[in-house]
C-alpha cells in the first residue's frame, strides 16, 4: 500500500496540485489500481448533494451483502416470536452499527489502507502480527461456513420453485439449484471488476428493498392486514419479560457486522474515494478534499442505512403481522415455505411464488457480494501472512480469481453436504462474536490514533462512535457467553 505520512519530510515532493474538475468516471478508469495511493489521481469531490449522489456505490454492495439470511430469515423468525414489539429495535440496532462502518470508512480514504491491514496495527501483537491478524485467519472459517447456509437456502427457495428430479426438497434438486447458483457467481465475478459488482448489487438491492415492501403492502387486501396503530406499537420503546435474549439476537443480526463493516473500506478503495483523495502531504488542500470525500462516503453509507434497514424492517413486519398471530416460528428454511404457503392462499398463487423468488434473489444477491468482499479479506489476511505481496496488483488479481473460484463452491459444497452442521455453526457464532469485539476495538484505535485530527468531526461523531463500539463489543461479549 503505497500511503503518505501526514507532513512532508524535507525534500519530499508536495503532491501533484489537484485538478479543478470533477472525475471524468464515477469509477476509477480500468487498469488503475486503487490501492497505489501516489496522486496521480487527485480530483475535488462534488459539493452539492446532488453530485455526491452520482458518487454513491460501495453502500450498494454493502446492502446487497446485508440483506440475506439473518434478514430474510431470523428478522421474519423474531417478528414471529414477539410481534411488532422490537419493530423499534430495527432502527436502532442498524443506526447504531452504522457510525463504526462510517469511521473505519474515514480512516481508509485518508489513509488509502483497507481494514484488515489496518487490524495488523492493533495491540497486543502475538509474535509478529496484531492479534486480529490471528483472528482474521480463524475468520475465513466462519465466512466459508455462513455463506454455505445462504447459498443453500437460495437453492432451497428456487427449488421450491422449479424441483429437479420430482422431489424439491432432495438432495438432487438442492443440490443442482446449489452448482446453478455456484457456476452463476463464478461467471459474474470473473472480471474481477469493482464497477461490475457495484452495477449488479444496485440493481438487485433495488429490487429486493422493492419485493419486500410489495410484499408487506400484499398483506392489505388479506387477513393479515396490519394497521398504523401497529406500526406505531412496534415503535414504541418497549421489552417485554422474557424477550431480552430475542432482542440481543436482533441486534447482533441486523445491519452490518463486522464482516461487512470490514469489506465496506475495500469498495470505497476501490471505488476512487481514497485515490481522489490522494496522499497526506500536509496541506490545507488535501484536507479540504479529504473532507469532501468522505461527506461522499457518509451520504453513501447513509443511503444504504436506509435502503437495507428498509428491508429488514419490512421481513420483519411479515413474520409479525402473519406469523405471529398465528403462533407459528418457523426456523430456518421453513420460514420461506409456511410465508409463501399463506401467500398462495391469501392472494392467489402468484403471491406465493412472488415471494419464493424474492426470496432467492435476496439470498443469492448476498452470495454475490460476498464473493468479491470476502475474498479481498481473505485474500489480504494471506498476504499479511506472506502468501504474497498485497501491493503487487498482478499477484493480488490472480489470488482473487483463485478465491472466487474456491469460495462458492466450497460454500455450494458445504451447503449441499451438511443438513445440519451444528458444531459448525456453533464455532462460526464464536469466531463472529469474537470479530465483532475486534473490528469495534480496532476501529476505535485506528480513529483515534491514525487518523487525521483535522478531518474528524468533532464531539457529536466521537460519542456515537463510543457508544456504537460500545454496543457491539457488548453484544459480541454476550454472544460470546451464549456460545459457550
Amino acid at each position: 500500500m503505497t500511503t503518505s505520512p501526514s507532513s512532508t519530510p524535507s525534500g519530499t515532493p508536495a503532491s501533484p496540485k489537484p485538478s479543478p474538475d470533477l472525475p471524468t468516471r464515477t469509477v476509477l478508469a480500468k487498469g488503475v489500481d486503487p490501492y497505489v495511493v501516489d496522486g496521480s489521481q487527485i480530483a475535488e469531490p462534488p459539493t452539492t448533494l446532488r453530485g455526491r449522489l452520482k458518487f454513491l456505490g460501495p453502500g450498494m454492495i454493502t446492502s446487497a451483502a446485508v440483506v440475506g439470511s439473518g434478514e430474510l430469515l431470523t428478522a421474519t423468525a423474531l417478528g414471529a416470536t414477539v410481534g411488532f414489539m422490537l419493530l423499534w429495535l430495527v432502527l436502532v440496532s442498524t443506526f447504531l452499527k452504522v457510525w463504526v462502518q462510517i469511521e473505519l470508512a474515514r480512516w481508509s480514504i485518508s489513509t488509502g489502507r483497507t481494514a484488515v491491514d489496518g487490524y495488523d496495527d492493533v495491540p497486543p501483537r502475538l509474535g509478529k502480527r496484531g492479534w486480529i491478524s490471528w483472528l482474521q485467519l480463524l475468520m475465513i472459517m466462519q465466512f466459508f461456513i455462513g455463506q454455505a447456509g445462504v447459498i443453500s437456502a437460495s437453492a432451497f427457495a428456487f427449488s421450491s420453485l422449479m424441483p429437479i428430479g420430482g422431489e424439491p426438497y432432495s438432495l438432487l434438486s438442492i443440490g443442482v439449484w446449489v452448482a446453478l447458483l455456484v457456476v452463476v457467481a463464478i461467471a459474474i465475478h470473473s472480471l474481477n471488476r469493482y464497477a461490475v459488482v457495484e452495477r449488479i448489487s444496485t440493481v438487485l438491492v433495488l429490487l429486493v428493498t422493492l419485493f419486500a415492501i410489495v410484499m408487506v403492502f400484499l398483506l392489505q387486501s388479506t387477513e393479515f392486514a396490519w394497521s398504523a396503530g401497529d406500526l406505531a406499537g412496534g415503535m414504541r420503546f418497549q421489552l417485554a419479560a422474557g424477550a431480552i435474549g430475542v432482542a440481543i439476537a436482533m441486534f447482533g443480526m441486523t445491519g452490518v457486522g463486522a464482516g461487512e463493516t470490514t469489506a465496506y473500506t475495500y469498495w470505497v478503495v476501490e471505488k476512487g474515494y481514497a485515490a481522489w483523495t490522494g496522499p497526506n502531504d500536509g496541506s490545507e488542500g488535501w484536507v479540504s478534499r479529504t473532507k469532501g470525500w468522505i461527506s461522499v462516503m457518509k451520504v453513501d453509507a447513509w443511503v444504504s442505512w436506509v435502503i437495507y434497514t428498509a428491508s429488514t424492517a419490512a421481513f420483519y413486519i411479515l413474520g409479525a403481522a402473519v406469523l405471529h398471530p398465528q403462533d407459528l416460528v418457523p426456523e430456518g428454511n421453513e420460514v420461506m415455505v409456511t410465508i409463501s404457503s399463506i401467500f398462495d392462499s391469501a392472494v392467489g398463487t402468484w403471491g406465493g411464488v412472488l415471494f419464493l423468488i424474492g426470496a432467492g434473489l435476496a439470498l443469492f444477491k448476498t452470495i454475490l457480494a460476498n464473493v468479491p468482499s470476502l475474498s479481498r479479506i481473505s485474500g489480504q489476511t494471506l498476504a499479511v501472512f506472506g502468501a504474497y505481496d498485497w501491493n503487487d496488483q498482478a499477484a493480488r488479481d490472480r489470488w482473487q480469481r483463485v478465491i472466487m473460484i474456491v469460495l462458492p463452491i466450497g460454500w455450494g459444497l458445504l451447503g449441499t453436504i451438511a443438513s445440519s452442521p451444528l458444531l459448525l455453526v456453533i464455532i462460526a457464532g464464536i469466531l463472529n462474536a469474537v470479530y465483532l469485539i475486534g473490528a469495534a476495538i480496532a476501529t476505535v484505535f485506528l480513529a483515534r490514533t491514525q487518523t487525521d485530527p483535522r478531518i474528524r468531526d468533532g464531539r457529536p461523531t466521537e460519542i456515537m462512535l463510543w457508544i456504537s463500539a460500545a454496543a457491539i463489543i457488548a453484544v459480541g461479549v454476550i454472544g460470546l457467553v451464549n456460545a459457550f
